[in-house]
């Protein structure tokens, strides 16, 4: 059982729009526990505008960022990826597994570009879609982010646009 309420953000595929990463902190930074890239920011490490996020390495990405992140946030053990890796085109199973074998709550990941959150096994699979490059049934949101919240019951999942509007497809999800 989770006691401890973990507020984070998700976000990925900025394909080096550094503008919206800085727009998202001003905005959004003082009310998460955390904030995480998912890849393909196609920024340098030093770049300003990636301050204050955990960012793994994306398949379009020339800098050293890890492969994975593998953080505790509050009660919960966040597990995140870009995807390429773990082929999740096809499937999330390999996602999953590595995420299981973790000891993740939260696996988030990046690559396809199409926001998605699922429950599977206790542990939420999350992509917060792509900022700048949005592809797929919500495209037409020009682009998305998410962010995650907790409670002992549920994950609780928001995404956002550019402008930093709450898009309306929350997801109460059971754990």
């Amino acid at each position: 059982m989770v006691g401890e309420v973990m507020k984070a953000l998700f976000i990925s595929d900025n394909h080096g729009d550094a503008a919206i990463l800085e727009r998202v902190k001003e905005g959004l930074a003082d009310q998460v526990d955390a904030m995480f890239h998912c890849g393909d920011s196609n920024l340098s490490p030093d770049d300003p505008a990636l301050a204050g996020f955990q960012v793994v390495v994306g398949n379009t990405d020339w800098d050293p960022f890890p492969r994975v992140v593998d953080q505790v946030v509050g009660d919960e053990h966040v597990f995140v990826t870009h995807g390429h890796l773990y082929g999740v085109n096809q499937s999330l199973l390999n996602l999953k597994l590595a995420a299981k074998e973790a000891g993740a709550t939260v696996a988030a990941y990046g690559h396809t570009h199409q926001l998605a959150c699922q429950v599977v096994d206790g542990i939420l699979l999350l992509n917060p879609g792509s900022i700048s490059q949005p592809r797929g049934e919500y495209d037409y949101l020009g682009g998305t982010f998410a962010t995650v919240e907790t409670t002992p019951e549920h994950f609780i999942v928001r995404y956002f646009n550019r402008d930093l509007v709450n898009v309306g497809l929350d997801k109460r999800l059971k754990r």
